[in-house]
């Protein structure tokens, strides 16, 4: 398996994404407008819209394109068909769960084999959730400090309304497939969607 070991604070100033969006509480001290070119082509744009998915949903381009091929197929309009399946992979509605630091952390739990879906283990960071979909968190983690520091650090995040959360046992509920308005960042997903289409 690939792993991406880019710096991220440096990435997200790239990208010009706020590294809160990746669970990072740090802000850069350099000047957002110091490397900025004067004008960037159409293609520069549209790369940049797909680079800052890819990076905030922690893929690479096979499996990224893949999902595209998938939202292309489904009904509705590609752009937001593919911002709902990146936001209900497992490891990312752990992250929206306020039960990792970042999805990053989110995946490496999941793998780990730390929750369960309906009631069954579930180690695949990439599985579908659905609405009606019960996650939680397995009743052995639950005893361990590393959950318990991971809680009390999280304890401001926001849960997405498509979530229902019970904090104190550690579970959420879809209630509703999330929408482009649930983000908590800008994305022009039309672009990613004429980028594919050329």
């Amino acid at each position: 398996m690939a792993v991406s070991r880019e710096p991220i604070l440096k990435r997200c100033k790239a990208l010009g994404i706020s590294p809160m969006v990746m669970g990072v509480a740090k802000e850069t001290k350099r000047d957002p407008n110091a490397n900025k070119r004067k004008k960037v082509s159409e293609y520069g744009l549209q790369l940049r819209e797909k680079q800052k998915l890819k990076f905030i949903y922690g893929m690479l381009e096979k499996q990224f394109h893949h999902y595209f091929e998938l939202a292309e197929k489904m009904e509705g309009q590609a752009g937001s068909n593919l911002l709902t399946m990146l936001e209900t992979r497992l490891d990312n509605v752990v992250f929206r769960m306020g039960l990792a630091m970042t999805r990053r952390e989110a995946r490496q739990l999941v793998v780990h084999g730390h929750f369960d879906v309906n009631g069954s283990r579930v180690d695949i960071p990439s599985y579908r959730i659905k609405v009606g979909d019960v996650i939680s968190l397995r009743e052995n983690s639950k005893k361990s400090t590393k959950f318990k520091e991971i809680v009390e650090a999280t304890n401001g995040r926001i849960v997405p309304t498509w979530l229902d959360m019970n904090k104190d046992a550690q579970t959420a509920k879809v209630t509703r497939l999330p929408v482009k308005e649930d983000l908590d960042y800008e994305i022009e997903e039309h672009l990613i969607v004429e980028l594919y289409s050329k």
